[in-house]
């Protein structure tokens, strides 16, 4: 019965996974192909939004492969990728807005993306400790080694928890601006919010395959424990 209780759990992950996958590549693909009304490429809305927040400094440079973009804080720059950078679509307008929305957040120090920052320490050796703790503890049967396991991995847990308002809020930022700056036509804002969704549903899926595993792994912890009476 447990084995076919765990097996259950690992295909709902990767269920919610790959759904999420296919949920955003499909809204990208889509609004890959509407041409903005306005021109304006991804890299253009990201300099102008930058620009008219006094975030002349914050560079905007293209980056290879796709779904690579991202704004790097620790050197102010906001990273575009190819299907981005010199597209005018709804799709690249949206994604550079978003990741303007990053950089208005470090500006203002964004309670959320503070703590997401201050986390990554924490994660870069919690990340890879906690699965060879696990494995050691499960293999072994010592539920002490489980259960730093457990805390270990509940680091990466926060961090997806806290990814979300990021998130949620830089797209909400991105939406806010192009909208009022005329970037984004009225019967061209539909694209916008299901290029957005889907990305941000993707963050979603990641907390909540985060949570089904820290649940799986408290299970495992519980019946070592009750096997150890």
């Amino acid at each position: 019965m447990f084995f076919a209780l765990d097996i259950i759990v690992m295909i709902l992950a990767v269920v919610i996974t790959l759904y999420a996958q296919i949920k955003v590549k499909n809204a990208f693909h889509t609004w890959s192909g509407v041409a903005t009304r306005s021109g304006y490429t991804g890299f253009e809305v990201a300099r102008q939004i930058l620009d008219q927040n006094d975030l002349q400094h914050v560079a905007v440079e293209p980056i290879r492969g796709n779904f690579s973009d991202h704004y790097d804080p620790s050197v102010k720059v906001i990273r575009l990728s190819e299907a981005v950078y010199a597209k005018s679509s709804v799709a690249a307008v949206s994604v550079a807005a978003h990741e303007c929305g990053h950089a208005l957040q470090h500006q203002e120090d964004y309670g959320a993306l503070v703590i997401r920052h201050r986390l990554v320490p924490f994660l870069n050796f919690t990340s890879g400790a906690a699965p060879i703790l696990l494995l050691i503890g499960f293999f072994l049967q010592l539920s002490n080694l489980i259960l730093v396991g457990i805390v270990f991995y509940l680091v990466t847990v926060v961090f997806h928890l806290v990814t979300l308002p990021v998130e949620f809020n830089a797209s909400s930022r991105a939406k806010q601006i192009i909208f009022s700056e005329g970037i984004i036509a009225r019967d061209e804002e539909n694209g916008v919010q299901k290029v957005l969704n889907a990305a941000a549903f993707t963050y979603v899926a990641g907390a909540l395959v985060a949570l089904i595993e820290l649940g799986r792994f408290i299970f495992l912890y519980v019946l070592s424990q009750n096997n150890e009476r």
